[in-house]
C-alpha cells in the first residue's frame, strides 16, 4: 500500500491542519504496517507555480535552459508521486475561503492531460481510478452548512478537481470553527481525532 502525505499549511507547529494529516497517516500505519509513506512538504519546499514555459517544454526538455527543466522536473515527480500512491492525504486549510497557493501549484501539476485525465467524444475522463483521498479539512469558521456554505471554494474545488481526475472516493476530516474561541477549537480539533481514530480509516483508505 502505498501512502502520499501533502501538508500545506503555512503556520509549521501551530497548524491544525498539519497536526491532522499526522494522526490520519499514524493511523494508517497503525493498521497497516506495511504502508510505504512518501511525504511532500508544499510549504517548506518550493513548489513553482504553473507558467506557460512550462506547459510548452518540450518532453525531451532539449534546449531548455536548467532553471525551467528543474522546474518542469518537481512537476514530473510530483505527478509520478501522484500516480503511484494508493491514498493520498492531503492537509488543506481554508485560506480566503479557497486552498493556499502552495497546493493549487501542486494540484496544477497533476492535471495533466493524458496521465491523470483525457478528453473523449463523450468528454473528459478521469485516468486515475481506484485511488482514495483524504483530506484533512480545517476552517477558522463554519462552512460546511448553511449561508456559509456558498463561500466554501475549498471543499468544493477539491471535490471536483479530483473528481475530474477520476477519484470519486474523497473523504474529509474536518475541523471547523477553529478561529471562534479557544474552547470551540479545541472542541473542533478533538471532534477530528475522534473520526480518525474511531472512523477506520484503514476502510476509508482501502
Amino acid at each position: 500500500m502505498n501512502v502520499l502525505h501533502i501538508d500545506s499549511g503555512i503556520l509549521g507547529e501551530h497548524s491544525v491542519s498539519r497536526r491532522l494529516t499526522a494522526a490520519i497517516v499514524s493511523q494508517i500505519k497503525a493498521d497497516r504496517p506495511d504502508a510505504k509513506i512518501t511525504y511532500r512538504d508544499l510549504a517548506a519546499e518550493r513548489v513553482p507555480h504553473l507558467t506557460g514555459a512550462q506547459i510548452m517544454a518540450p518532453a525531451d526538455l532539449e534546449g531548455v535552459d536548467s532553471a525551467l527543466a528543474a522546474d518542469v522536473q518537481i512537476g514530473r515527480e510530483m505527478l509520478e508521486e501522484f500516480l503511484a500512491a494508493d491514498t493520498i492525504v492531503v492537509g488543506a486549510p481554508m485560506y480566503n475561503f479557497s486552498i493556499p497557493s502552495q497546493l493549487k501549484a501542486w494540484i496544477d501539476r497533476l492535471a495533466v492531460s493524458g496521465k491523470t485525465f483525457r478528453y473523449t467524444e463523450a468528454g473528459p475522463e478521469g485516468l486515475a481510478k481506484g485511488k482514495k483521498v483524504i483530506i484533512a479539512s480545517t476552517r477558522g469558521g463554519h462552512y460546511s452548512a448553511g449561508a456559509a456554505a456558498a463561500m466554501d471554494h475549498q471543499e468544493s474545488y477539491l471535490r471536483t478537481i479530483f473528481g475530474f481526475f477520476g477519484i470519486t472516493d474523497v473523504e474529509f476530516v474536518r475541523a471547523e470553527g477553529l478561529n471562534l474561541g479557544a474552547d470551540q477549537k479545541q472542541f473542533a480539533i478533538a471532534e477530528a481525532e475522534k473520526a480518525i481514530t474511531q472512523g477506520n480509516v484503514l476502510r476509508l483508505a482501502s
